[in-house]
């Protein structure tokens, strides 16, 4: 069996068992009767501790050394994995589901699969308490990853460099299944004594913060504070300050018991917001605040419900220039479940729109998978989403991609891809959208995981730099050669429009032998003008300062 692989078989099969349900499922992702009545023929402790080995060495990079869950992948300690009986488990991660990017893994050994259900169950259970890890992940490999070289425009972590300049149009697209479909989760490391992210000459790199728990989205205040949201402990930190050693001058938690926050907004707009907003995996919410709050002085106020359940977790929120219109992106619940058959994905796929008082909902654009980051561009007011596209049609399928939002706008999803390529898995549906489908305006390389961005609003970069697009790209694992593990720039030539080129800014988060150890999140303009950039690999925020010195 291909090693690299089978480093990520269980991840992406526990992964697909876990999000294509949701907890009232009369059975787990109609697995037959039949499975539910098998009965676990390693259910040991031994076979605990090998199913631990196992899932540290090839699930814990995506869902984390106690299987909490860490951003859109879920927690298997916890949710659907725990309510399915044993056989229901084992007998989805060896059917698979390879319309919704899961493969059969049949071949991976039966005693192997087995073991992993038992140390998942063990998680569950009674004697997990802290839910310590029973193996710890394997290190660091000195292997060099060897594969031949991506074909231009697609590239991959091999030639990833800071300046490096990229575009992509429609017409360099493969047709689906050019290759086959892969599974290659990030294999997380410590970060290695003397390694550093890369940035081009006058610029440098520091280490903000660290020691964060799963920080995701940042967000900075009108009066300069940073706010983080780490995720999965539900929680929304507060940074403050510069200090001349590139640190934090002080810390605090702002808001604790938060289901799965992302999203983070200041309204009203402008200097003395009276509110920050939070976007929840199934609601929006909102504290009292008054600039220089570290602590919330009240509990939230909810403000509105929003699709949650299974799938994509993250849920971002923004307001217009004027203030009138508050808007929420819901990414969708599947990898391509047709809406027609599939009613949880009402109103996921979407940028929803809301009065800020959270009255009036409508969907304001659609078809767009999963709208991680959005931002309004200062200086045209138009809306703009970051989207992770979807998986399964090979390695250089389906772009990932940054684009300006239309009202009224239909991305695609999940009939059509890239304007009019209709997705072989919906072959004849719906042909009346197949002249509405937008093509994006920046066509990112496939499975880059496109996440947060800012347009640059600080001073301290030179004068090209005004304005541009910095995101957040969190890394590949439905490629067989990674990509992503980066900081990308699109740039806008100062007049707020995208030509669709894009350029590596900072990266070297992958090490040569393809191991990771670091995953870019979220960006935010400092008040100095530099940059900050979450990174829940390394669980730290760096940031990016300009030098004066010349490129």
């Amino acid at each position: 069996m291909n090693s690299r692989k089978s480093i990520s078989a269980v991840a992406l099969a526990v992964f697909w068992a876990a999000t294509s349900l949701s907890a009232q499922d009369a059975n787990f992702h109609n697995a037959p009767a039949s499975s539910a009545a098998a009965q676990n023929p390693h259910a040991t402790h031994a076979d605990v501790e090998a199913g631990g080995t196992t899932y540290q060495q090839r699930c814990a990079a995506c869902h984390g050394p106690t299987a909490k869950g860490a951003g859109n992948v879920p927690a298997l300690a916890s949710g659907p994995t725990q309510s399915a009986k044993p056989g229901e488990v084992f007998w989805y991660i060896t059917k698979g589901d390879l319309p919704n990017g899961m493969p059969s893994w049949a071949s991976l050994p039966e005693e192997q699969r087995w073991q992993v259900v038992s140390y998942l169950k063990y998680l569950g259970g009674p004697d997990a308490k802290a839910l310590t890890p029973v193996a710890k992940s394997e290190g660091e490999s000195t292997a060099k990853f060897d594969a031949p070289a991506p074909t231009p425009p697609f590239t991959d972590f091999r030639y990833e460099e800071p300046g490096k300049v990229r575009k992509i149009t429609v017409a360099d697209l493969p047709k689906p299944y050019a290759t086959e479909s892969a599974g290659n989760s990030a294999h997380l490391v410590p970060r290695p004594e003397g390694v550093w992210p890369k940035v081009l000459p006058g610029f440098k790199v520091e280490q903000y913060a660290e020691g964060l728990e799963n920080p995701r989205m940042i967000r900075t205040a009108p009066n300069g504070d940073y706010f983080v949201a780490e995720t999965a402990k539900g929680q929304v930190r507060v940074f403050r300050g510069i200090t001349p050693d590139g640190k934090p001058e002080l810390t605090s938690v702002f808001a604790t018991g938060l289901n799965k926050p992302f999203g983070i907004a200041f309204y009203p707009q402008g200097p003395n917001p009276q509110w920050v907003y939070i976007g929840n995996l199934d609601s929006v919410v909102r504290f009292p605040y008054k600039n220089g709050d570290l602590k919330a002085s009240a509990e939230p106020q909810h403000i509105a419900d929003i699709p949650g359940g299974r799938g994509h977790t993250t849920r971002d929120v923004r307001f217009s220039l004027d203030g009138k219109k508050m808007f929420v992106s819901v990414g969708s619940g599947s990898n391509v479940d047709d809406p027609d058959t599939h009613p949880e994905e009402k109103n996921r796929a979407d940028v929803l729109e809301f009065n800020p008082d959270g009255s009036g909902m409508k969907v304001y654009a659609y078809g767009i998978r999963n709208c991680v980051g959005e931002e309004v561009n200062p200086k045209t007011g138009q809306l703009w989403c970051s989207v992770n596209e979807r998986d399964a049609l090979g390695d250089n399928l389906v772009p990932d991609y940054i684009t300006s939002v239309k009202p009224g706008g239909f991305y695609g999803w999940p009939w059509w891809y890239m304007g009019d390529h209709q997705d072989p898995r919906h072959e004849g549906k719906h042909p009346e959208l197949k002249e509405k489908a937008i093509v994006p305006d920046v066509l990112l390389n496939p499975h880059n995981a496109s996440l947060g961005f800012t347009f640059y609003s600080g001073k301290q970069f030179p004068s090209e730099y005004a304005g541009d697009i910095f995101a957040a790209e969190h890394g590949s694992w439905n490629r067989s050669a990674r990509v992503g593990y980066e900081v990308i720039r699109v740039p806008l030539h100062q007049t707020g429009h995208a030509t669709g080129g894009y350029e590596d800014f900072m990266t070297g988060f992958v090490l040569p032998s393809g191991d990771v150890w670091g995953r870019p999140v979220g960006v935010t303009t400092a008040t100095d003008g530099s940059l900050l950039v979450t990174d829940d690999g390394s669980n730290s925020i760096w940031r990016i300062s300009y030098t004066g010195h010349s490129k």
